[in-house]
């Protein structure tokens, strides 16, 4: 099913798991894809890929926390293409970095500010860019932010992190309201733990360290609370981004997604 058929998206922070899952299913529903990073190799890499597998990709080198290297990337993409339908930000940060796993008595203030700065702050910033090229260039096209479940959960010393989760779904809905009038759809997807991803098992693995139990018990707390047997997969995550960003999709405008096959403990 080719439901973004001659689309035109733009991926950034495309070295990660997840935003690479993102750009195969575009590809595979139709879309020209441009991922992106910082790790210009990694996302080479997945370009070749998505060109092997009978896709259309393009590979660059952006920081999707420098505005100028975003905004002149949007441009170069434009310029080629006339259009711009999809943009999606896959940032993330390291547990330890955010402060996650440190009570709030005792985590630092740059630890509060990092996923603020670096995780909200970088959805603002390649939201905002591509918003203002969708609009000069008429292209009524899909924001597509990204965030995760600890927005609406109640788990301790993740201060900083679940601080800003909940910061860039309030932003999603801002900007649809001002993005509206010129056809720009803002979406935010919210995913669970995704298990086979490296960066859950690296925290399982810490975590269970510091913890002293074993992984089998460290990893029943993220699954606990699981609705069904299974949670979701890279794969449903990626195909759920690729009809948010559909016409169909534009249902959802304003709305938070979540992409976590159900949890007992999710507000």
């Amino acid at each position: 099913m080719e439901n973004l058929k001659d689309k035109v998206g733009v991926i950034f922070a495309a070295s990660g798991e997840i935003a690479g899952a993102v750009a195969k299913s575009f590809a595979e529903h139709g879309a020209k894809v441009y991922v992106t990073a910082r790790n210009l190799e990694a996302v080479k890499a997945l370009a070749e890929e998505i060109n092997a597998n009978g896709g259309r990709a393009e590979a660059g080198q952006v920081d999707a926390l420098n505005e100028t290297e975003i905004d002149r990337y949007l441009q170069k993409v434009i310029t080629d293409n006339g259009r711009l339908d999809m943009v999606f930000n896959g940032i993330g940060s390291y547990y330890q970095d955010a402060g996650s796993g440190t009570p709030t008595t005792q985590a630092s203030f740059e630890q509060f500010m990092n996923p603020l700065q670096r995780i909200c702050g970088s959805q603002f910033l390649t939201s905002r860019v591509a918003a203002r090229h969708m609009i000069r260039s008429g292209s009524e096209g899909t924001i597509l932010l990204f965030t995760a479940s600890m927005s609406r959960t109640k788990t301790p010393n993740m201060a900083g992190f679940a601080s800003a989760c909940a910061a860039i779904e309030g932003l999603t809905r801002v900007m649809a309201a001002e993005f509206g009038q010129h056809g720009i759809k803002a979406i935010c997807i919210c995913s669970g733990a995704i298990m086979e991803t490296g960066k859950i098992q690296g925290m399982i693995n810490d975590f269970s360290r510091r913890a002293g139990i074993s992984r089998e018990e460290m990893t029943l707390n993220y699954t606990r609370h699981n609705i069904l047997k299974s949670g979701p997969t890279l794969k449903q995550a990626g195909e759920t981004a690729a009809f948010l960003v559909s016409e169909n999709g534009m249902v959802f405008n304003s709305h938070i997604v979540d992409v976590d096959c159900g949890k007992l403990n999710l507000l």
